[in-house]
């Protein structure tokens, strides 16, 4: 059980923001979401709120203001004494993705640029089971870290000012899907018919911070039955519990 030098600072009157160190490792992760765990079985479910984040967690009191001098020093204790605590449940995700050309409008740009066929893309971007590092921007939009480095572009100069719901994107050294239809700077290689936010559902986000994510792709007659499933609410996601 790796041990990190954490921070503890107010944000805001109603928040606190627990840091690690500013890296993007899988073991930083497993660290929050283990004592995130350890939080819950200490603070009231309906009163707070826990975000965690890569290497961040956002805790926020709904009800009134942090006494911030005495929270930080007992947070700070319960870090150190490190209990054990029930393992959270988590499962990696199979998702459908549709690479076709009219959802993938960056593909040929992203092939010409990198040196790689759009088979060669579709064959990286498919392979790597993507951690979870955190949920924002979007409700429901995943920060998926663990692309392959042959895929690592930029985002673009000039964002789009409509990128279509369900759009797989890739920036960087991450990946992720549109829940939405939003302005966004991300190249675009696919669509994914799945709806990732549902707010009619309890979660309306099936997905959580730890989890992972790999895609398979589908042809585009394959893609217009899972969105006629996912319309109707019939389509069943793909899920594996990973090992504690």
């Amino acid at each position: 059980m790796n041990t990190y030098p954490i921070s503890i600072r107010p944000f805001g009157l109603h928040a606190v923001l627990i840091e690690w160190p500013n890296e993007v490792e899988e073991t930083i992760l497993e660290d929050i979401i283990r004592y995130m765990g350890q939080l819950k079985t200490h603070l009231d479910n309906e009163i707070w709120e826990l975000v965690p984040a890569y290497n961040s967690l956002t805790l926020i009191k709904q009800d009134k203001p942090i006494d911030f001098s005495s929270f930080s020093k007992q947070l700070k204790r319960w870090y150190e004494e490190k209990p054990e605590v029930l393992a959270n449940e988590r499962f990696l995700w199979r998702l459908p993705v549709c690479y076709d050309l009219d959802f993938g409008i960056d593909l040929e740009d992203v092939s010409n640029r990198m040196q790689l066929s759009i088979a060669q893309i579709i064959e990286l971007h498919t392979r790597p089971e993507y951690i979870v590092y955190g949920i924002g921007f979007l409700p429901g939009f995943m920060y998926l870290g663990g692309l392959d480095a042959s895929l690592e572009v930029p985002r673009r100069q000039t964002p789009r000012l409509k990128v279509e719901r369900g759009a797989v994107g890739i920036a960087a050294r991450q990946t992720g899907i549109y829940p939405q239809e939003s302005p966004g700077g991300w190249n675009i290689i696919g669509n994914c018919p799945v709806p990732i936010f549902d707010i009619s559902k309890t979660p309306p986000c099936f997905v959580k911070v730890g989890d992972r994510i790999q895609f398979y792709a589908i042809s585009r007659a394959a893609y217009q039955l899972r969105t006629i499933e996912g319309e109707v609410g019939i389509y069943q996601v793909e899920k594996i519990k990973l090992d504690a």
